[in-house]
C-alpha cells in the first residue's frame, strides 16, 4: 500500500519535486515535469518523454545525456494535460524539432496529439512515436492497438541515443519506430497496486495465483494462472515473446522489470531462467538490464521485454547514457546549463467583448459551476462504474477538472471575457486538471464547441447547436473513438444528432435540448451491451460486459443538468 504522503492529490507533483531536488545534477523542475539540467546543443532534436505518475523511475527518471531531453507527468496513472505537454516541449526545444514518446493510451494519445498540433501551429516540427510493445494487450496482426509497457525504456534509450548523436529528426524517428516494431512485453502480476488514499488496491489476486497480462496502470490481468517456479515463471515469458521473434534474428536486448514490490534478489533469480531460454533458443544477449524501470505505484509483479536487434539498434541500445536510471558505457561530458527558465505563463489575456457576450459568458460559468457540484456528488458512482474494467478514476478527474473549468470560468468573466473565450478557457482548464482520457475529451469538446461562439455577440440557439457539432467533430477526429467503441462518443452522437434535429424542426432550445439529453441518456445505458474496444478497458471486454461506460454515462449527466439548467432561464 502507497503510505506516506499528504493530500492524496499532490502526491504526483510533490513526488516530481522531490526526485528533481535529489537529482538535480540530471533535472531542472518546470511546471508539468523536468528538463535536462545539462547544457544542449542548438539544433539538437529534443526527445520529450512522458503519461502519468506512479511508474518511476519512468518517465522522469529516463532524463539525461544519451536518453530523453525532458519529460511530462500526469497525475499518477493520468496523462498529462495537453497545456503540460506543449509548455514542456516549448522548454526542451533547441531548434532541430520534438520526438515525443509515450505509451500508447487513449489519454496519453489524445493529448500529446492535440499538444503536436498546436506547437506545429508555432513552427516547432513535432513527431510522435506512440510505444505499443504489451503483446498481451492486442495480437501480432493489429500491433497499433497494444499498450506500451517497459518497452518505453528501449524505445527512448534508441531514440535518446540517435538524438545525442546529432542524426535528423527523420532519422530520429525512423530509429525510434524501428526499434517500437522490434520491441515487445509480457508481464505477470502477484498483487494489485492501491492509490495514494485508497482503501485498498486497483484489483487483487488470489493467493497463490498470478495475473497474465496486466497493465501498469492497475488494469487487472486477462486471465490468472498458479504461481510457478523461477524456471516455469521464466519459459512463460519468453515462450510469449520468442513466439514473434522476426525471422534470422540472433541478437536481443533484454530487460527484466519490476513493478514495485517485487525485489531485486527475486529478479535476479528470475533473470538466471530467463538466460538460459534464451540461449536455448540460439539468442546472443546484448546488455541486458535488470531493476525497476516501468512500475506501477507498489504492485508485486515483474515483466520480459525483449527487443530484437539489429546493427543500427546494437549500436545504440550499446551506447553512453546517463539518467537517474540508467548509465551505459563511458560517461558523456556534460556542462551545467545557464540558460534561465521563465516557468510563469502570466495572466491570461482576452480580447474586448461586447455586454451581450459578456453577460452571455456569465450564463455559461453558473452553467459550469452548476456541472460541477452535480459531478461531485456523482464522483463515488462514477468511479465505481469505471473500476469495473478501468482504473476507477473517471468520478475523480471529472471532479477535478470541472471544479478547475468553474474557477478558470470564473476568472475570464472577472477579466472582461466575452462568451467563447469563457467557454475556452473552461475547456484548457478542465483539460490542464483533470487529465487522462476524459479530460483531454471534455477539453477538447468545450474547446470546439466555444469556436461557435463568439466575444462580440449575444449567444444564441443557433450558435450553441452548431458548437455541438464541432465538439463531436474535435472529439471523434483526435480521440479517434467511434460509435460502438464503448466511449462517451456512444453518447455523444445521439445527443448532437437529436439536438440538430430537433433545432431544425424549429423547436425551442430548452425542448431540443431535453430531447437530446434523452437520446444521450439512453445511449449512455446501451453501452451495457458493448464491448470496449479503445482504451484501457479494451484488453478485458468480458468484465465491462453487462455495465455501462463510465464517460458514456457522466456525458448524459452533464447534458441532462444543462438540459435542467435551460428550463430555469
Amino acid at each position: 500500500m502507497t503510505t506516506i504522503f499528504d493530500a492524496p492529490e499532490d502526491f504526483a507533483t510533490t513526488a516530481l519535486a522531490g526526485f528533481a531536488a535529489i537529482y538535480a545534477r540530471n533535472v531542472r523542475l518546470v511546471r508539468g515535469g523536468v528538463v535536462r539540467s545539462t547544457r544542449v546543443p542548438k539544433g539538437k532534436v529534443a526527445v520529450v518523454i512522458g503519461g502519468g505518475s506512479g511508474h518511476y523511475p519512468a518517465f522522469a527518471g529516463y532524463v539525461g545525456p544519451g536518453l530523453a531531453d525532458a519529460a511530462v507527468a500526469g497525475d499518477v496513472f493520468a496523462s498529462p494535460s495537453t497545456a503540460a505537454v506543449a509548455r514542456v516541449c516549448r522548454h526542451a526545444d533547441k531548434g532541430g524539432g520534438v520526438l515525443l514518446g509515450f505509451g500508447n493510451y487513449a489519454g496519453d494519445v489524445l493529448n500529446f496529439g492535440v499538444a503536436a498540433e498546436r506547437l506545429r501551429a508555432e513552427g516547432i516540427d513535432v513527431r510522435i512515436v506512440p510505444v505499443t510493445d504489451d503483446v498481451a494487450s492486442a495480437s501480432v496482426e493489429t500491433p497499433a492497438k497494444r499498450r506500451g509497457i517497459a518497452g518505453d525504456l528501449v524505445v527512448f534509450k534508441i531514440a535518446g541515443a540517435a538524438a545525442e548523436a546529432g542524426k535528423s529528426l527523420d532519422e530520429v524517428e525512423r530509429l525510434a519506430r524501428l526499434a517500437n516494431d522490434r520491441t515487445v512485453s509480457f508481464g505477470v502480476a502477484f498483487g494489485g497496486c492501491t492509490l495514494p488514499g485508497a482503501a485498498g488496491p486497483l484489483f487483487t489476486v488470489p493467493k497463490g495465483r498470478m495475473a497474465l497480462g496486466l497493465g501498469i496502470h492497475g488494469e487487472p490481468g486477462i486471465s490468472e494462472e498458479k504461481v510457478s517456479s523461477a524456471n516455469d515463471l521464466a519459459k512463460l515469458l519468453t515462450g510469449k515473446l520468442i513466439a514473434e521473434r522476426p525471422s534470422g534474428t540472433r541478437k536481443v536486448a533484454a530487460v527484466v522489470n519490476g513493478l514495485g514490490s517485487t525485489k531485486y534478489e527475486e529478479l535476479f533469480v528470475l533473470w538466471t531462467a530467463v538466460a538460459k531460454e534464451l540461449a536455448d533458443a540460439g539468442l546472443e544477449v546484448i546488455d541486458p538490464e535488470c531493476g525497476e524501470f516501468v512500475t506501477s505505484l507498489d504492485m508485486q509483479g515483474c515483466s520480459l521485454t525483449l527487443v530484437w536487434l539489429d546493427e543500427e539498434l546494437e549500436a545504440l541500445w550499446r551506447a553512453p547514457a546517463d539518467a537517474p536510471v540508467l548509465r551505459k558505457g563511458t560517461i558523456i561530458a556534460a556542462e551545467p546549463a545557464t540558460d534561465e527558465i521563465v516557468d510563469a505563463d502570466g495572466p491570461q489575456r482576452f480580447a474586448p467583448a461586447s455586454e451581450a457576450s459578456q453577460q452571455g459568458g456569465k450564463c455559461i460559468t453558473q452553467l459550469i459551476s452548476n456541472i460541477a457540484d452535480a459531478l461531485k456528488d456523482a464522483e463515488e458512482e462514477l468511479g465505481r462504474i469505471d473500476a469495473i474494467a478501468g482504473d476507477g478514476d473517471h468520478g475523480q478527474g471529472m471532479r477535478r477538472g470541472s471544479a478547475a473549468a468553474v474557477e478558470a470560468a470564473k476568472t475570464a468573466v472577472a477579466a472582461g471575457a466575452g462568451a467563447a473565450s469563457v467557454l475556452a478557457a473552461a475547456g484548457d482548464a478542465w483539460a490542464d486538471r483533470a487529465g487522462g482520457t476524459s479530460g483531454a475529451l471534455w477539453g477538447l469538446a468545450l474547446r470546439s464547441w466555444s469556436n461557435a461562439f463568439s466575444d462580440d455577440e449575444k449567444l444564441d440557439d443557433a450558435a450553441v447547436v452548431k458548437g455541438a457539432r464541432l465538439a463531436l467533430d474535435g472529439v471523434t477526429r483526435l480521440g479517434r473513438a467511434r460509435v460502438g467503441d464503448k466511449t462517451l462518443v456512444d453518447a455523444l452522437v445521439p445527443f448532437v444528432e437529436a439536438l440538430e434535429r430537433e433545432a431544425a424542426a424549429c423547436k425551442p432550445l430548452v425542448d431540443a435540448w431535453t430531447a437530446a439529453a434523452k437520446a444521450a441518456q439512453d445511449a449512455a445505458e446501451a453501452t451495457s451491451n458493448l464491448t470496449p474496444k479503445l482504451g484501457r478497458a479494451r484488453p478485458l471486454a468480458e468484465k465491462s460486459i453487462g455495465h455501462p461506460d463510465a464517460g458514456a454515462i457522466s456525458l448524459a449527466l452533464v447534458a441532462r443538468v444543462v438540459g435542467e439548467f435551460l428550463k430555469g432561464v
